[in-house]
């Protein structure tokens, strides 16, 4: 709380120049450090055969129990406050809204607790050891994401905010193009953004090494996949075999480029994306892509990379290259008619951005339709879409508990439709864009026999004298 009041109140001082956020801070602090005692003297909570239960019991007396057999997830989480006193954090929830955090348990008392809410099988099975852990050359992988150009820009932000807190914005902006001597302005700005693409490399490598270092995924016993990281803050997460409905290669395009790829995991009651909790469903970060399909591999006791997939007819690259015109065509044409309007520096606009963004948009698409098709192994299916965030969904059959299929009138007349497959686990949705329509239904038909076969065979009884 501290390091919060600090933060928080130095611009402030600053552009008031008072020293009245002093005490302030120290009522801050003081308040928030009395707060947390109070919980913490007056918090109890017990593991009994059914429940997990929690109670606070101070002026309002409130308790929350989770039934043991709906418990999804125990995650373990120590910032470095945390390791400095040998305490952690246990996040345990059902994977919906429901959660309770024990928040800080001695360390060894966490990790016992964690063990016996997910290991809940009758005859434990036996552990396999480790199925990957970190190899530092990974790290090679973090500045090809979109994470580098965001942190640079970043970065660059907070320093000219800084220098504005001091009235000095406009002067450190002249003093880092007077650093170029006599180069024309285009130059320079060309050369800011280019450090700025420095600092967002050792800004992205720096938050991989902070957020997988000393990274290992084990099954363990009783049925479990475990994975543990962190350099400063460890985390660990762990997500039960039972409640696995498959995985999901995902390649965003830099990575893709670099040949690698990342394995997350598609099961029940894991949270959404949306919940903050983006990395709890990661098996493997950015890796090799061999080592992402051998990952896969012994997760699910199948190999993927073998299966052929179904390609989509050139009707679907069609739609895919009038859907990418379109999409840079409608800026062009209204930054030309602003120009024609205007000023001729629109119209200048409007034809730099056709030369430039046309042909990455008819690449984009192009792409994207060698990247869809669709296909089956074993127990599971596997579907594979998009571009600058390549997926790759691999289900397992039983998995699957209904299809959407949705033709709009466009499709229609091209014999393409959309086929989604609907299950509990992960998204809750995995399409199979712009397939050939009668191939795709065929394909769902038997991806989960007894499903569409009535609907399969409506039109034809329908033809019927």
């Amino acid at each position: 709380m501290a390091g919060v009041a600090v933060s928080a109140g130095t611009p402030t001082a600053i552009g008031t120049r008072s020293l009245w956020l002093v005490p302030a801070a120290v009522l801050l602090v003081g308040a928030s450090v009395l707060a947390e005692y109070v919980r913490w003297r007056h918090t109890r909570f017990r593991c009994t055969a059914e429940r997990l239960e929690i109670e606070f019991r101070f002026v309002v007396h409130a308790r929350k129990s989770l039934l043991r057999e709906r418990i999804r997830g125990a995650d373990l989480t120590a910032n470095p406050l945390h390791r400095a006193f040998g305490v952690a954090a246990l996040s345990i929830g059902t994977g919906q809204q429901e959660k309770i955090v024990l928040s800080p348990l001695a360390r060894a008392d966490a990790e016992a607790l964690r063990a016996e809410l997910l290991h809940r099988l009758p005859e434990p099975a036996t552990a396999d050891g480790p199925l990957a852990t970190l190899d530092p050359r990974w790290i090679r992988y973090a500045p090809v994401s979109f994470v580098a150009p965001t942190l640079g820009l970043a970065a660059f932000g907070t320093l000219f905010k800084v220098a504005d807190w001091f009235g000095a914005g406009g002067g450190l902006l002249k003093w880092l193009l007077d650093l170029f001597g006599d180069l024309p302005l285009t130059a320079s700005i060309v050369l800011l953004l280019t450090l700025a693409m420095v600092a967002g490399v050792a800004g992205a490598a720096g938050l991989f090494a902070e957020m997988w270092w000393h990274y290992r995924l084990d099954r363990e016993a009783g049925g479990t996949l475990h994975v543990r990281r962190g350099l400063l803050t460890t985390r660990s997460t762990t997500v039960e075999e039972r409640r696995l409905r498959g995985i999901e290669l995902v390649e965003p395009l830099g990575a893709r480029l670099a040949g690698a790829a990342r394995v997350d995991a598609i099961a029940t009651g894991m949270p959404r994306d949306d919940e903050d909790k983006t990395e709890s469903k990661t098996l493997l970060p950015a890796a090799p892509r061999a080592v992402a399909h051998d990952v896969a591999a012994k997760v699910l006791g199948e190999r993927i990379d073998a299966v052929a997939l179904v390609p989509h007819p050139p009707a679907a690259r069609g739609r895919r290259l009038r859907w990418a015109s379109a999409a840079v065509l409608a800026p062009v044409l209204v930054l030309l008619l602003l120009g024609a309007l205007l000023t001729d520096v629109l119209l200048v606009l409007g034809g730099v951005l056709a030369v430039v963004a046309l042909p990455v948009a008819v690449l984009l698409a192009l792409d994207a339709h060698r990247g869809l098709g669709h296909g089956s192994r074993g127990r599971y299916l596997v579907l594979r879409a998009g571009s600058v965030r390549r997926s790759t969904a691999v289900l397992s059959r039983d998995g699957v508990i209904g299809w959407t299929v949705k033709q709009s009138v466009f499709q229609r007349r091209r014999g393409l439709a959309t086929f989604t497959a609907t299950t509990a686990a992960g998204a809750g949705a995995y399409a199979i864009r712009d397939a050939d329509a009668a191939e795709g239904l065929a394909f769902a038909v038997g991806a989960v026999p007894g499903v569409l076969a009535q609907f399969a065979s409506a039109p034809a009884e329908a033809t019927r004298p």
